[in-house]
């Protein structure tokens, strides 16, 4: 049986959600917001070690400007009230990808609840802010290259956003889409892929459950017979 440690997930389907609801795009990322905390709670209980979520890329400041301010407002909101969430289900939080691209007032508030959850021992909960795998793959051989250390895979896995984190086992991405998208390309290299058609408004914890249960029966090779 496999351990699943490290699960992530590519939340996708907000917009067509709202769509097929004939409500603005807004409203399915408030939906997709909420879903966030059932997911965190559900991987919190089962036990499972690291939740990588791909909450903003480094591409998402491309959308207009309306979407991109109304999504950095949401997850300002998001910081404020899941800060009971996050203590009283012993969850850690963290963040990946580089923040310094968010204002001051966010960025505190992202330093503080990680500082409030830092002592507890469950779960690590890590919201991709900024993230794309690229832009972390060149910010931890820039950081190689001027401590002047080799570039060995040990290495670069070190200075890696990830690195407490270790490895994705199991990566699923929601909506039907089926590609990456720039996350986690280095830690995914031997992830199992999982692309389902729930829009992410839509997943529940009991589908996730269904996916990891198939995750532990699955034989991982890694090469080898």
């Amino acid at each position: 049986m496999n351990e699943l440690k490290h699960l992530a997930i590519i939340m996708d389907g907000n917009g067509r959600w709202a769509k097929a609801h004939i409500l603005e795009r807004s409203a399915g990322h408030e939906a997709g917001a909420r879903v966030v905390e059932d997911i965190a709670i559900f991987a919190a209980k089962r036990g499972i070690k690291t939740l990588s979520l791909y909450a903003f890329s480094t591409e998402n400041w491309r959308r207009p400007q309306r979407e991109v301010d109304f999504l950095i407002k949401l997850l300002s909101k998001f910081l404020k009230s899941k800060e009971q969430m996050i203590i009283q289900n012993n969850i850690r939080f963290h963040t990946i990808g580089d923040i310094s691209a968010f204002g001051a007032d966010l960025r505190a508030q992202i330093k503080q609840l990680k500082s409030l959850s830092a002592a507890n021992t469950g779960l690590n909960l890590v919201l991709a802010l900024n993230y794309g795998a690229r832009d972390e793959l060149s910010r931890a051989c820039a950081k190689l290259a001027k401590n002047n250390s080799e570039f060995s895979e040990d290495n670069i896995s070190a200075a890696l956003d990830t690195a407490e984190f270790g490895d994705v086992d199991l990566l699923i991405r929601t909506g039907g889409e089926q590609r990456l998208s720039n996350f986690l390309l280095w830690q995914a290299s031997y992830a199992e892929l999982v692309f389902c058609p729930t829009l992410w408004p839509d997943f529940t914890s009991a589908e996730c459950e269904q996916i990891c249960a198939k995750f532990e029966q699955t034989h991982r090779r890694f090469g080898g017979l």
